[in-house]
């Protein structure tokens, strides 16, 4: 998923409006009744939140990091992807020949780098929580599409087709055995970076963590206003509005880096990554046609914006 170069200001506020008006209810409330009603003048040392204030950011500093780097090792992970993609292209491009069937040598060649164009966008799909047959009917031809219909988990299923085409390669001599193995250690190299996101798609951040640390700052910002009121009057107001901004905003942003394959705008781009990988194959087998046929509205999204 991408967003634009210039952020608006209502999408970054939009995730904690909610919290937002409620801090500004609550504020404004205290506020007005230490003012005008004397029963109700109860503060606190500005020490006791700014020192609960002190632990909140050390385990928010904590959690950003940890989901920042679920993040990254995604997107380490469809770095590695585009590289082998490219690799496994270039291998069948230039490995599997033979002068005296060189029509049905390129059908081979076009039909084995459809599939792992296939491949990465069925993945994508996957990790997302889409129908991973969407779409593979542009590259797949119908024998293809006819194995995977019942197919559970359809990226295993295009690398068998792949190994399948490995060995019937390898049988009709179009491949040595030392070239064929070098070929299947890039499908496995693949196989393991899909394994890779299976694990940070299924692994949930620990859900109680995440509790505690909410209700962690929300008793801060509840304790807040009773330490500044004494000292600031009216304008704890703002002051109260303003830091439970920037911690509730951490807290949001730590939540969406967390899970990268959940199809917002902090995602890992794999639709883009995907679109990457099919120019760079479509050139590998001189199809331009089967990119330049791409849905339009796809192809205005890339390299207009930034990953996020």
């Amino acid at each position: 998923m991408l967003l634009r170069n210039n952020i608006p200001l209502s999408y970054i506020f939009g995730k904690i409006k909610k919290e937002i008006f409620f801090v500004t209810a609550y504020s404004l409330g205290i506020v007005v009744l230490y003012q005008n009603f004397h029963v109700t003048r109860i503060s606190i040392p500005l020490a006791v939140p700014a020192l609960l204030g002190t632990i909140i950011s050390l385990l928010l500093a904590f959690r950003s990091n940890q989901a920042y780097d679920r993040w990254w090792e995604a997107r380490i992970l469809w770095g590695a992807i585009v590289n082998d993609s490219r690799t496994l292209a270039r291998q069948i491009v230039s490995l599997v020949d033979n002068p005296y069937a060189l029509p049905e040598v390129e059908n081979f060649q076009k039909r084995f780098i459809r599939r792992q164009i296939a491949w990465c966008n069925a993945l994508s799909q996957q990790l997302r929580g889409f129908s991973a047959h969407k779409g593979l009917e542009r590259y797949l031809d119908k024998n293809e599409m006819a194995f995977i219909k019942n197919q559970r988990n359809v990226t295993v299923a295009l690398l068998e087709l792949h190994a399948m085409d490995l060995k019937r390669a390898l049988n009709e001599g179009w491949l040595n055995k030392y070239q064929q193995i070098e070929i299947d250690k890039t499908l496995t190299a693949l196989c393991n970076h899909m394994g890779g996101s299976e694990r940070i798609k299924n692994t949930v951040f620990p859900v109680t963590y995440s509790k505690y640390i909410n209700m962690s700052i929300h008793l801060f910002i509840v304790l807040l206003p009773f330490g500044l009121i004494e000292y600031f009057g009216y304008m704890e107001v703002p002051l109260v509005i303003a830091i439970a901004t920037f911690f509730l905003l951490v807290e949001k942003m730590a939540v969406h880096l967390q899970d990268p394959f959940e199809n917002k705008p902090t995602d890992t781009p794999t639709t883009t990554i995907c679109r990457t990988i099919e120019k760079d194959l479509c050139q590998m087998i001189d199809d331009q046609k089967l990119y330049e046929d791409m849905p339009q509205v796809e192809k205005a999204s890339i390299g207009s914006y930034y990953i996020l």
